[in-house]
C-alpha cells in the first residue's frame, strides 16, 4: 500500500503560481494530479512516470508543469497563470501504468482562485 500526502494549495489570486507538492511512501511508476471541481467530474490535469513520459490536459498545457524527483518518490505541479476555473480540489494519484487508472489517491488539497 503506497500513501500519498500532499502539500500547497490555499486561496491565490488569479494569475499567481502556487506549487503542489505529493511524497508518496514508496517508488511507484506513474505520479500525477488529477482535480474535481465542484458540481463535475474528476479529472486527470498532469501525469508523469519514473522514465520521464508526461502527459497533460489541454485545459492546463502551457500554464503547468509537472516535474517529479524519483529519489525523494515526490511529484511537483507549478501551476502558473492560474484561472478562477481552475478551482478545485487537487488530488494525488499514483499507479504502475502511464494511462491507466491509479490505484492510490491523496486526501486531496483545495486550490481556490480568486479574481
Amino acid at each position: 500500500q503506497v500513501q500519498l500526502v500532499e502539500s500547497g494549495g490555499g486561496l491565490v489570486q488569479a494569475g499567481g503560481s502556487p506549487r503542489l507538492s505529493c511524497a508518496a511512501s514508496g517508488s511507484i511508476f506513474s505520479m500525477g494530479w488529477h482535480r474535481q471541481a465542484p458540481g463535475k467530474q474528476r479529472e486527470l490535469v498532469a501525469t508523469i512516470t519514473r522514465i520521464g513520459n508526461i502527459r497533460y490536459a489541454e485545459s492546463v498545457k502551457g500554464r503547468f508543469t509537472i516535474s517529479r524527483d524519483n529519489a525523494k518518490n515526490t511529484v511537483y505541479l507549478e501551476m502558473n497563470s492560474l484561472k478562477p476555473e481552475d478551482t478545485a480540489v487537487y488530488y494525488c494519484a499514483a499507479g504502475p501504468t502511464f494511462s491507466g487508472t491509479p490505484n492510490y489517491w491523496g486526501q486531496g488539497t483545495q486550490v481556490t482562485v480568486s479574481s
